[in-house]
């Protein structure tokens, strides 16, 4: 196994143990640091794993798949686990992982004719905004600005760019679904 699909795997396995201590972070001040710790870890290997293998000239299939895996299992595992404690909004969270879910449906519907969705601006600004809005949704700054806090305004921010980013992609690659393809 690459350093870069290690890099991935070590990302799946940090979900479960940020998850729960995002759960347990409400208890105490220690928990939300290490949830945090934790989860900026795991968010920083994506950008680690993407980096060397370009760099390294190792780009798989496999590595592909596994990267966009662990990035939408840590994005919605920690998403699941704040709104279970009450600190992102479940349409807000609804949203984000809605949208993974149909860009993944269209890679795939791509991937039938042969061709690629590869990532884009939007798509990487995407992944960088929500990194940061989930990071400060687990600390949960005590920052009022208007009606809302720092990390609330910043996870809006998230969905919107989310919802742009999804706009993009759909936009650009919509001739993936008027060709004619046999039925599945």
């Amino acid at each position: 196994m690459s350093i870069p699909n290690l890099l991935a795997v070590i990302r799946l396995i940090l979900t479960p143990i940020a998850m729960a201590l995002i759960l347990a972070s409400p208890s105490s001040d220690r928990v939300k640091i290490a949830a945090v710790v934790v989860f900026v870890a795991a968010a920083l290997t994506d950008f680690a794993d993407g980096f060397l293998a370009r760099r390294w000239q190792i780009t798989t299939t496999f590595g592909a798949f596994l990267d966009l895996l662990a990035d939408k299992v840590l994005v919605a595992g920690a998403l699941i686990a704040l709104v279970e404690i009450g600190t992102v909004s479940s349409w807000a969270a609804f949203l984000i992982i809605g949208r993974e879910i149909a860009v993944m449906a269209l890679r795939g519907v791509a991937a039938l004719g042969q061709s690629t969705v590869p990532a884009s601006f939007w798509g990487k600004s995407k992944a960088a905004i929500q990194f940061v809005a989930v990071g400060m949704a687990i600390l949960e700054p005590d920052i009022v600005l208007g009606p809302w806090r720092l990390d609330q305004w910043l996870i809006w921010l998230a969905v919107v760019v989310t919802l742009v980013s999804a706009g993009d992609y759909f936009g650009r690659f919509r001739a993936v679904f008027s060709t004619q393809r046999d039925a599945v």
